[in-house]
């Protein structure tokens, strides 16, 4: 059963290395030193004709009429426009395989993905939509959802140690860069809450929104970048029993709050 899963993980995880062990030899592995050496001089252009999509041949395999219909949850997924800049937000008959590999389109791994826009009837190049929503909350702020947002965090808030290598230097960037948008939204909301404790807007005026977030920032800080492109089963599967542990966490300390309050305390975060 499950519960004696977990158990026997626990106990060959005393005798495994840690995450943080296989993270630092994937970083100083030879596959990785080579591939990231590479992505500072090639553009993924340089393939020319020879190019393809690595995960075209999986996302092609996903059922989109079930996961996208209309009677089923709202799905939304988001790109970056290349020319505009603006995020654009997909969801229901939208969505489509080009749709997905552009939300996880990496520009210095990727070459855009180039579609024609249902809304629009253009053809634009998208990459990922992390640069502008990582992930965008405005779609979720109409009455017709729940207060209670979940959001689930994948990139760490905060760092201690301040990065000193070339790729420690980067990925901050890059976690700043993604985490830019999601804090934006934050404090909007924040800025909302406060106007409406105060009395200064009447309440229903705009929506109140609680917002909760499931975590493990302490495992996020001992990864490293290198996991990022070179994972490995061991620990793919640390990862998910983190996911769980960190899920089960929020359920039994948070999960009380929904439909009540937030859960993360907005006005001490930006503070």
């Amino acid at each position: 059963g499950q519960v004696s899963d977990t158990r026997l993980t626990t106990w060959m995880n005393a005798f495994s290395p840690t995450p943080c062990m296989v993270s630092k030899a994937i970083e100083f592995s030879l596959p990785f030193t080579m591939a990231d050496a590479a992505s500072r001089i090639f553009s993924p252009y340089t393939y020319g004709p020879f190019y393809v999509n690595p995960l075209r041949r999986i996302a092609e395999k996903f059922q989109y009429d079930m996961v996208c219909a209309q009677d089923g949850p709202d799905f939304f997924v988001a790109a970056t426009n290349v020319r505009t800049g603006k995020i654009r937000v997909f969801s229901h008959d939208e969505i489509s395989t080009d749709v997905l590999l552009a939300s996880a389109c990496l520009p210095m791994t990727f070459q855009a993905v180039e579609f024609v826009d249902p809304k629009t009837g253009t053809e634009e190049a998208f990459w990922d939509g992390g640069y502008t929503g990582n992930p965008p909350l405005f779609p979720l702020f109409e009455p017709k959802y729940p207060d209670d947002i979940v959001v689930v965090n994948i990139n760490p808030l905060e760092r201690n140690e301040v990065p000193v290598t070339s790729q420690e230097i980067m990925n901050r960037v890059n976690e700043i860069s993604f985490n830019s948008s999601l804090l934006r939204e934050l404090r909007a909301i924040s800025f909302v809450k406060k106007l409406i404790d105060e009395g200064t807007m009447k309440k229903g005026a705009m929506k109140d929104v609680h917002i909760h977030m499931i975590a493990d920032d302490d495992l996020m800080n001992d990864l490293t970048a290198a996991t990022k492109a070179l994972s490995s089963p061991y620990l793919l599967r640390q990862l998910k029993v983190a996911g769980r542990r960190a899920a089960e966490a929020f359920l039994k300390n948070d999960a009380k709050n929904i439909g009540k309050r937030s859960s993360v305390d907005l006005r001490e975060m930006f503070d």
